[in-house]
């Protein structure tokens, strides 16, 4: 297994398949984009899948996200997932993106195997959205959408980031829209991870203010600890059932001590938590002929020392070098 010295088990593997994106997102990088990995520094569709594999038979991972960047630029991405829905044990699959693609790929990516997607979607507001991501795509969102819900990607989960000035009196026209097309929202707080190391803890729009807006419209019950075990999410039922709506507040209510999440990057690294600036190579070591038993020996090494929390709090907190387009979400 992949145990902390904490007691805490990674049973989720986070695969980024590629830090390129489609958007330009203002919470994530700048305009003009970032300086992408070289194609010889990405990890191939043969390393990811022996990687996965190494995961699920000798570590005891028994579920795979596929993020990025943005995962559906990836050429191989439905091969992968079909070669992953093969192993044995095998993982439960899912997949973060911005779901531009999806309208083309969610047939294909559910016959390959993958059981539920992860969209960000930040605004119903299509001016908003513009200004958001400074892209015009709004509309290939919203049908990539229907099209993973119809695929039977379910249950279809919306990501949203509120920020100040921008799209933070939506929250209740968002979870009505959700509620009315059978998907599920989870707002989640914008974090230190953006690559121009603008954000600022006093310009955020918190979990409590999300919540507070929330209840101007809906009937909130909580979800108990035991509904929520190691998820990111805060879950609360909204009027009564069945929908429900997520809080992620990984700033101001964070969920370290029940964290059971490993992430590999698309370069072949090994982060032991989102806000790691140390990370452990596994491609070198692919590369170099080392067994399988080796890369799970490196691994376990790194899960080993990961901190007891993301230090969010700590006054000498330092956001990490990769922006989180380049570590997966």
């Amino acid at each position: 297994m992949l145990v902390d010295t904490y007691g805490r088990v990674a049973t989720d593997l986070r695969v980024s398949l590629t830090d390129r994106c489609n958007l330009r997102c203002t919470y994530c990088m700048p305009e003009e984009g970032l300086q992408w990995l070289a194609k010889p520094d990405l990890l191939t569709d043969d390393e990811i899948v022996r990687l996965v594999d190494i995961a699920v038979r000798l570590l005891g991972v028994e579920e795979v996200r596929f993020t990025g960047g943005e995962p559906l630029l990836r050429p191989g991405l439905v091969g992968i997932v079909e070669r992953v829905a093969a192993l044995r044990p095998r993982p439960r699959m899912s997949l973060t993106t911005n779901g531009i693609g999806l309208r083309r790929t969610a047939t294909a990516l559910k016959a390959a195997g993958l059981d539920r997607v992860n969209v960000s979607l930040d605004t119903l507001r299509a001016d908003v959205f513009k200004t958001l991501t400074r892209r015009d795509r709004h509309q290939d969102v919203l049908d990539g959408l229907r099209a993973a819900h119809d695929a039977g990607l379910t249950p279809v989960k919306v990501n949203t980031v509120l920020m100040p000035g921008l799209n933070e009196d939506e929250a209740p026209d968002l979870l009505s829209w959700a509620v009315a097309h059978d998907y599920e929202l989870r707002f989640i707080e914008q974090m230190p991870l953006d690559a121009q190391h603008g954000w600022k803890r006093d310009r955020m729009v918190t979990a409590g203010d999300i919540l507070a807006s929330l209840r101007t419209r809906f009937e909130l019950t909580p979800e108990g600890a035991d509904d929520r075990g190691s998820a990111p999410a805060e879950r609360w039922l909204v009027d009564g059932g069945p929908h429900r709506v997520g809080v992620i507040a990984s700033v101001t209510r964070p969920f370290c001590a029940a964290c059971d999440r490993t992430r590999l990057t698309a370069d072949g690294q090994i982060r032991t938590c989102l806000f790691a600036r140390e990370e452990t190579d596994l491609r070198g070591a692919l590369r170099a002929g080392a067994p399988d038993e080796e890369i799970a020996r490196r691994w376990r090494l790194a899960m080993w020392g990961k901190k007891a929390g993301a230090g969010l709090d700590d006054p000498a907190f330092i956001q990490p070098d990769r922006p989180m387009s380049a570590i997966g979400g």
